[in-house]
């Protein structure tokens, strides 16, 4: 009996896994948002694991990010850059991938790609990186509004390395012509699922997000405010937003936490075993065991809300 062309494409599937590619899966036709974020955040924590800066941990990350870049169709540059830490001089990379919009103004959507040594770095920040890169590859030959920068943030943790060095590389020019910047970081684990941003009109881009994701009926909100520190739907300069806000440039910040337990600080991931970032708990076998289907859920939300506001960035009055 003839095989059907569905067989032969899972056998072709399978195939180019067994090669030991860094595609470990093929995306399908009909696109289910989450799913390619999934796989990107399974490979960069079970297969490489640990991806603390300087470590070749971190380097084949770099790699791997570099070439999904590759294979969705786009040119990404890596912008290499060295810092000091406690005496030590460390060295690191962005790797940035540039998707031209109508427009040249542009969006930058970044995430950090780096972990602490403890753990694998699932949540914190295999996730974000995950959906940046699912991103990328639904709306590679969509046509969007503004241009919009991908960057995969190197050497985040113990001092926003990577994100800190491409603000300061940017001209005024480029400063300018950045209408927001949208960080990914930590969507995994977290009771809750949030969008913050800056106070009144600077935080616009946070409330498109709502909007999105109040017609598609999917549970992200904001920080209530319970902490006077931190007024309702904002929140603090510890992610790699941070030194774009320095710059004037407004942000949104996605993250799965629990901004009403503990200090109220965000801080406090979870009820039942507070925070998972920096603990040996921060591994996809810990999360899907502790919160079945929980990290399909998160990824799959932040997918959807992440594409459809890139892809209707303009329909805001109070863009640049």
């Amino acid at each position: 009996m003839k095989k059907s062309i569905w067989s032969i494409l899972a056998a072709f599937v399978l195939l180019f896994s067994a090669t030991g590619s860094a595609w470990a899966y093929a995306p399908s036709f009909v696109h289910k948002s989450g799913t390619l974020a999934y796989e990107h955040t399974k490979y960069l924590s079970e297969e490489i694991g640990s991806r603390v800066t300087g470590t070749e941990g971190e380097s084949l990350a770099k790699e791997y990010i570099k070439k999904q870049f590759e294979d969705t169709g786009y040119n990404p540059d890596v912008q290499e850059f060295s810092f000091t830490k406690r005496g030590t001089s460390l060295s690191s990379s962005n790797v940035i991938a540039i998707k031209q919009g109508q427009s040249p103004k542009q969006i930058i959507v970044g995430a950090h790609y780096d972990s602490v040594k403890t753990g694998k770095g699932a949540d914190d920040n295999a996730s974000g990186v995950g959906v940046m890169l699912e991103a990328a590859q639904v709306l590679q030959k969509v046509s969007t509004p503004y241009t919009i920068v991908f960057i995969a943030f190197g050497a985040e943790e113990g001092g926003l390395n990577g994100s800190n060095y491409y603000a300061s590389q940017m001209t005024a020019a480029e400063i300018d012509n950045t209408i927001g910047m949208i960080n990914l970081d930590s969507l995994a684990v977290g009771d809750k699922m949030y969008v913050h941003g800056g106070a009144d009109d600077a935080g616009f881009i946070r409330e498109q997000a709502l909007n999105i994701a109040e017609k598609r009926k999917l549970d992200i909100g904001i920080n209530p405010g319970l902490n006077e520190h931190y007024p309702a739907g904002t929140t603090g300069d510890w992610s790699d937003h941070a030194p774009f806000n320095k710059l004037g440039i407004p942000f949104a910040y996605f993250e799965s936490t629990n901004w009403e337990i503990g200090e109220l600080d965000g801080y406090e991931q979870t009820m039942e075993y507070g925070g998972v970032w920096h603990t040996e708990n921060d591994t996809l076998t810990f999360i899907e065991t502790a919160y079945p289907g929980r990290i399909q859920e998160r990824l799959s939300s932040y997918s959807r809300v992440l594409s459809e506001l890139l892809k209707h960035f303009d329909k805001t009055s109070t863009s640049k």
